[in-house]
Formats: structure tokens, C-alpha cells, sequence
């Protein structure tokens, strides 16, 4: 007799525990992802030096991980941090369950034994679903790779900056400075 697996659905993700780890909902299965010291740092560097630039020029809104994000194939994906500008934003995004609106930027900043391949399947998706700028920031290798497209891709070394380009016009931040 086979045995029939059960695809994961949003109300397995919504029932993970409460752990520090982020958990995902990708092609029905749910995914677990450590963070850390350093992981969490480096987060809260980059969303106080977001969320103060976004505020300041009233651009949009600007997103900690633990947002799930509602992706077209029915994923539920959570970036480290996310920023929709002020003309995207929706009620659906200050609602208590997973946002439907598809960021500008996500930040995926890597965690010890975060699999690389993982990481670049968000990307690609991130991208694919319209999010118009990706930065991947790996604090191990103070290094950071910044998507436009998967064609267009930049690293950038610990004293390079992040910039904002036409998803956050004038915001620039050296790597250092998050790392």
C-alpha cells in the first residue's frame, strides 16, 4: 500500500512554534530556518537604517522577518526584511496574516548553515513575482550580492554600499555598517 504524504497548507505555518527559527511554506512543505546572534544583528542594523530613511522621505513601508508574504504559486515566503513603496501599499499588508502584496525590495541575509541553493531559489522567485531588487547579504563573508534581475547581479564587499537605486532613490549604506 503506498502512502500519501499531506502537502503542508498555510494553517501548518501558521501552527509553528515560536522558536527564533523563521518557517516558510514552499511547494507544500514547511521549511525551517536558524537564525542567530550575528543574523539578528545584522537585521536590525539594516531595518532601523530602512526604516528611518523610508520614514524621513515618506516612501513606503519597511517589513522584519516573520512577515509572510503570499507568492502567485502559492507560496508563503518570509524575507528577512521587505520594503513596498507608499504606492503599493494595501490594508492587506497591516493585516494579522500573510501580506499579498509583492515587495520592491526583500533582504535575505544568510544564516550559519542556511543553504545557499535555498537562498537562490527565494531570489528567483522573488524576482519572478515582480519584487524589483534582491540583496543577500552573508555576513560570514562580509559580502553582499545585489539582484536586479538574475542577469544583473553585483557583489559588493564589506566597505561597498547598498544602495537603493530606483527602489529607494538617495538610500545608501556601507556593508560594514550593518555587518
Amino acid at each position: 500500500m503506498a502512502v500519501q504524504s499531506r502537502r503542508a497548507t498555510e494553517d501548518d505555518l501558521r501552527a509553528t512554534p515560536k522558536d527564533g527559527q523563521r518557517y516558510e511554506l514552499v511547494d507544500g512543505e514547511i521549511h525551517a530556518t536558524p537564525g542567530g546572534v550575528r543574523h539578528s544583528r545584522v537585521c536590525v542594523r539594516l531595518v532601523v537604517a530602512l526604516e528611518t530613511f523610508a520614514s524621513e522621505h515618506a516612501l513606503g513601508q519597511v517589513l522584519g522577518f516573520g512577515t509572510g508574504l503570499r507568492f502567485p504559486g502559492g507560496n508563503v515566503r518570509s524575507p528577512d526584511l521587505t520594503f513596498t513603496a507608499a504606492a503599493r501599499l494595501g490594508a492587506t499588508l497591516l493585516s494579522d496574516d500573510f501580506a499579498e502584496v509583492i515587495p520592491d525590495l526583500a533582504v535575505e541575509v544568510l544564516a550559519r548553515g542556511e543553504s545557499a541553493l535555498y537562498v537562490l531559489e527565494s531570489v528567483v522567485e522573488y524576482l519572478e513575482a515582480g519584487v524589483r531588487l534582491v540583496w543577500v547579504i552573508d555576513p560570514a563573508k562580509s559580502k553582499a550580492l545585489v539582484y536586479r534581475s538574475l542577469g544583473d547581479v553585483t557583489e559588493i564587499g564589506a566597505y561597498g554600499e547598498l544602495d537603493g537605486g530606483t527602489v529607494l532613490p538617495g538610500f545608501r549604506c556601507r556593508l560594514a555598517d550593518v555587518l
